[in-house]
């Protein structure tokens, strides 16, 4: 495999975010791409467009009444800092997920009975985010499956204390990696996302993804994958695998701190038996299965995740299927996995 390194051009950056007094930034237009119509994230969850988040949804304020970054403010400042590392590029419109809703009603409704609400005294916001876009100019082709470049991100607003008076500090996640084409699976590796970083401002949720997709090597995640599926479960191993992984919740503490931690639930291993036989891309074949398939089993699971927990566990399926890998090959770190 030729080894694929991208760069950011050298070009003047063309950011729409004038961060030096600008506190209220304008969402990007959408732009009119097809989106695939397999979701990168499904249960627990419902799809909304950024033009809603914009129109139908409030933003929390701080004890003291400053608002705090707006969930479309943060998806516009990570798409257009990818906009500007991958000039040229095409990049996709984003995919938005959410959760948890927190309704409300305006101050002149308060003695009102929920059913006689109008709909002008209604409010609401959703206190979990999750995010992605493709850059399908950026791609490439492994075991016949065509994967794109995607970045994301991950906001929860229940890590904030907004009954304080002051303003303080906003934890926000943000990733970058392969995403198949066929399933929405998103491969990530921890090279590639920066989980919980604590921002003041836009400028730092921009700076921050910069630099990520700075540090990011995208030939390194691929070399993973060409690794991984070049190496083979039969069914028994396979069937010692996710019974080890099914143990894992039941382990002693004092075992279960000498083993690398397992973040996949019994439901999602439950998911990956199933598909084992029953998914047509990454199911079995002629009796075994590549760890390729096996790690896209893992990240097709992940899809029942909550918003908050998805990321962790997408890199952790990363890692899991990577060293189990390399524990067939004589490394010791993964190998009570596998027996």
């Amino acid at each position: 495999m030729n080894e694929l390194v991208l760069m950011p051009t050298t070009t003047e950056s063309r950011s729409r975010f004038d961060f030096a007094d600008a506190e209220v930034v304008e969402p990007i237009a959408e732009v009119n791409t097809k989106q695939s119509s397999v979701s990168f994230l499904d249960a627990n969850t419902n799809a909304i467009t950024l033009e809603e988040l914009s129109t139908s949804c409030v933003v929390p304020t701080w004890g003291n009444q400053e608002l705090t970054i707006s969930h479309q403010d943060f998806i516009s400042c990570v798409h257009d800092a990818a906009s500007d590392f991958y000039k040229g590029e095409t990049i996709n419109s984003p995919e938005i997920r959410v959760s948890h809703i927190v309704r409300g009603r305006t101050p002149n409704a308060l003695g009102k009975k929920a059913s006689e609400l109008l709909e002008s005294e209604k409010t609401q916001f959703y206190q979990r985010l999750a995010f992605a876009f493709t850059i399908p100019t950026i791609y490439e082709t492994l075991n016949g499956q065509k994967l794109e470049l995607c970045c994301g991100g991950v906001r929860n607003y229940s890590d904030l204390n907004l009954y304080r008076q002051t303003r303080g500090t906003e934890k926000f996640s943000i990733f970058i990696g392969w995403r198949m084409k066929i399933c929405s699976n998103q491969i990530l590796s921890g090279n590639g996302v920066k989980l919980s970083f604590e921002v003041m401002s836009l400028r730092d949720i921009y700076k921050t993804a910069m630099d990520l997709f700075s540090a990011f090597i995208p030939s390194r995640d691929l070399h993973l994958l060409q690794t991984l599926s070049n190496t083979y479960l039969s069914e028994t191993q396979f069937a010692q695998v996710v019974g080890r992984m099914r143990l894992y919740q039941a382990l002693p503490q004092a075992l279960l701190r000498k083993i690398p931690r397992l973040l996949i639930t019994d439901s999602q291993i439950n998911s990956v038996c199933r598909d084992y036989y029953r998914n047509e891309s990454f199911g079995m074949k002629d009796n075994q299965i590549s760890m390729f398939d096996f790690h896209n089993l893992i990240t097709e699971s992940n899809k029942s995740s909550y918003i908050d927990t998805y990321l962790q566990r997408a890199v952790n399926a990363t890692d899991v299927a990577v060293g189990i890998n390399n524990a067939l090959h004589g490394d010791s770190k993964y190998s009570w996995f596998i027996g």
